[in-house]
């Protein structure tokens, strides 16, 4: 039913002007707009909403993640602008804050200001595109 609506994500903030200037000026996401209940920011097409929600307990997994070619030069972009990648010290996880799952599969997490896990992940086959479904008449 919802297979062709555009999809959008919510991340919570209890500061919309911290979180816009981390997402737009250090991940490099363009504002759509700003208003009092969220920031509206694009990524590859998918709008994510920045919601205002006051004081909140950010969660301990991941709430948003980002497909990537290369995670190794993406890390480093990331860390010149003064991202830190977090350590959970698990097996196969590098110095660089990399870990490799079982899959073949690379992670790597950071947080944004609110303390909300975000990744990056690299999939095994890098030739991998995502399968559109579509509906057969």
């Amino acid at each position: 039913m919802l297979t062709r609506n555009r999809i959008m994500a919510f991340i919570p903030s209890s500061d919309l002007n911290r979180s816009r200037t981390f997402y737009q000026n250090a991940l490099g996401m363009r504002v759509l707009y700003q208003d009092d209940f969220a920031v509206a920011l694009i990524s590859n097409g998918v709008m994510i909403r920045v919601t205002q929600v006051g004081k909140f307990e950010p969660h301990r997994f991941t709430v948003f993640g980002w497909e990537v070619a290369d995670i190794e030069r993406a890390v480093k972009k990331l860390k010149s602008k003064k991202i830190k990648f977090l350590h959970f010290g698990m097996p196969d996880q590098d110095e660089q804050g990399i870990w490799t799952a079982p899959s073949g599969a690379r992670v790597a997490w950071f947080s944004d200001p609110e303390g909300n896990n975000l990744s990056l992940t690299e999939f095994a086959t890098k030739s991998r595109k995502p399968q559109s479904r579509r509906r057969k008449k």
